[in-house]
C-alpha cells in the first residue's frame, strides 16, 4: 500500500516523517531501513512517526537509519516540530513527547517550508572523563574529544572504533570530534550510532560539545555557535553546580524538502 511521507532536513541532518495517527504504517526495522536507504528508498539519516495520545499530545517516535529504535534526536526534534506545524497541529509553540521525556519547541520565522526552530533538551547531570575524552547523555550517549583540526580527523575510522568499544561503551555511543575556534565558537564532526557513518549535523552531538566545552575549557561561556558540515547550530544553557546543566536549548534551521508517496 502507498505510504505518504515528507522529507525534512535540519542543518543537513535529513529525516523521513510519517503522520501515523491512523496507525496505518508499521515501522518494522526492515521497513524503516528500506525507506532510509539512499539507493533503493527515500534516503535519510533517520525516520520519525507522529502519533497522539488520548490527551491529544503529539508523540515523536524516532528510528535510526539502520532500522533500530532510536532514543532522542535533536535535529530530528526540530524537524518534527516543523512537521507538526505544517500539519496544523500547533502554532508558535509545539509540545511533544519523545523517548527521553517531554519537550517544547519554539517555531520562529516560519515561512512556507522553512523555519528557525528552538527545542528544549533534557537536563544533564553526569559527565565522566574516559581516556582523552568525555562521556555524557544528552538524550542519547555521546563521547566528546577535543582535536586541534577537526577536518584532519578520520571521523569514520576513529569514530567507528570508539563507537564499538564494548569495554567503555557496552551499548555503543555517538562520537564527536570538537575543534575550539574561539570563545563560544566550535566546529564539530560526528559519527552517529545507528547511521554508522558521519552525518552532516547532529543536534544531540552539538549539545554535548557545547556542554563539554563549558565544563572543561570555557567555564564562563554559556552560549555556543557550532559549525557543522550542514550549517550552524546554536546551544545555550544554564549551569548549576559542578555537573548540573539545565535550561538547555538547541536552535537552528529546519526545512521541508519534499513530500510524496511510496509503496
Amino acid at each position: 500500500m502507498p505510504i505518504s511521507f515528507a522529507k525534512y532536513e535540519g542543518a543537513g541532518n535529513d529525516f523521513v516523517l510519517i503522520d501515523n495517527r491512523t496507525g496505518s504504517f508499521e515501522p518494522t526495522p526492515q521497513a524503516v531501513a528500506r525507506l532510509c536507504d539512499r539507493h533503493f528508498g527515500i534516503g535519510a539519516d533517520g525516520l520519525m512517526t507522529l502519533t497522539c495520545n488520548e490527551a491529544g499530545t503529539c508523540i515523536m517516535h524516532y528510528y535510526n537509519a539502520d532500522g533500530s529504535a532510536g532514543e532522542m534526536c535533536g535535529n530530528g526534534a526540530r524537524c518534527f516540530a516543523l512537521f507538526v506545524r505544517h500539519l496544523g497541529l500547533c502554532e508558535e509553540t509545539c509540545r511533544f513527547e519523545a523517548t527521553d521525556g517531554p519537550h517544547e519547541a519554539q517555531l520562529r520565522n516560519v515561512k512556507g517550508p522553512t523555519g528557525e526552530i528552538e527545542v528544549e533538551m533534557i537536563p544533564v547531570s553526569e559527565i565522566r572523563q574516559i581516556g582523552e575524552g568525555w562521556y555524557l547523555n544528552t538524550g542519547v550517549p555521546h563521547y566528546v574529544e577535543f582535536v586541534e583540526y577537526v577536518n584532519a580527523v578520520d571521523v569514520c575510522g576513529r569514530g567507528r572504533k570508539i563507537r564499538y568499544d564494548a569495554e567503555h561503551f557496552p551499548q555503543g555511543t555517538n562520537v564527536d570530534f570538537v575543534e575550539i575556534r574561539g570563545d563560544g565558537k566550535l566546529k564539530i564532526r560526528t559519527y552517529e550510532r545507528g547511521v554508522e557513518n558521519e552525518t552532516l549535523a547532529c543536534g544531540t552531538g552539538a549539545t554535548a560539545a557545547a556542554l563539554i566545552a563549558n565544563f572543561a575549557r570555557q567555564q564562563d561561556i554559556h552560549k555556543f555557535d557550532i559549525d557543522v558540515h550542514g550549517g550552524r547550530l546554536n546551544v545555550r544553557f544554564h549551569r548549576d553546580g559542578a555537573q548540573q546543566y539545565n535550561g538547555i536549548y538547541l536552535t537552528g534551521p529546519s526545512r521541508r524538502i519534499f513530500s510524496g508517496t511510496i509503496e
